[in-house]
């Protein structure tokens, strides 16, 4: 039995990954998957990753899953926890001392996001979030997602630099979503092989894959896990 952690992104909470932790409990493992403190403006990524800690505790064999602006907390977990394996997942990868505010452009997002958008025949401007992060998702959880409405996040994340010094010796998997809208495919493979230095594992989904496609993204990282020679169920 593997303890899955799992770190939700920006305006968000615990209730993304709902359809991902049945199923990884049904296949024995333990789960655990905090809601981080992003709508406390005196909260930045420490905060975030404090969050998660507690909720680890001593738990064995952490395999930690970070989705999105996830990526910035994950890094500083494994610095205080005894990760296994580090999954990210659609996510935003820091360098060390990198803030978040500064990540679009260092990265080269925005201009990725518009090629992308041209490329489909898009032509509209900023972001919407049925178009850009619900299209892939079932009508019926997008009723329930837009029903709940978006949890307020704080911008006091995105203005302080990271306190990452570097990234942490753990080893780390990457789930690229390929038909992600809001970090693009081809963005995010040259990110990562910037950053990570890793060939990300990919699958066939928008940048919510925890509830357009759970049992997919279960399986994958059921699949990392075991890659990983982590123990079975």
């Amino acid at each position: 039995m593997a303890t899955y952690a799992l770190v939700h992104g920006a305006s968000s909470d615990s209730w993304y990954w709902h359809l991902v932790v049945p199923e990884l409990r049904r296949r024995g493992h333990d789960v655990v998957a905090p809601d981080l403190p992003n709508d406390d403006d005196r909260c930045g990524f420490e905060e975030y990753a404090d969050a998660v800690v507690d909720a680890i505790g001593a738990r064995p064999d952490v395999v930690l899953v970070a989705q999105s602006l996830g990526g910035f907390t994950a890094p500083l977990v494994c610095e205080r926890v005894p990760v296994r394996l580090l999954v990210l997942v659609a996510a935003m990868v820091p360098m060390p001392g990198e803030a978040p505010g500064a990540w679009w452009a260092d990265t080269g997002w925005e201009e990725a996001r518009r090629d992308a958008r041209r490329a489909r025949g898009d032509a509209a401007e900023g972001i919407d979030p049925l178009v850009d992060f619900f299209h892939d998702v079932p009508p019926d959880v997008v009723a329930a997602a837009m029903a709940r409405g978006e949890r307020r996040q704080s911008g006091t994340p995105f203005e302080r630099p990271s306190s990452l010094a570097a990234w942490p010796d753990v080893p780390t998997r990457f789930l690229l979503c390929t038909e992600d809208r809001f970090l693009p495919a081809a963005f995010q493979r040259r990110a990562v092989r910037e950053r990570l230095g890793v060939v990300p594992d990919e699958l066939a989904s928008g940048h919510l894959p925890a509830l357009a496609h759970p049992l997919e993204l279960v399986e994958a990282l059921e699949r990392s896990r075991v890659e990983a020679g982590l123990p079975p169920t």
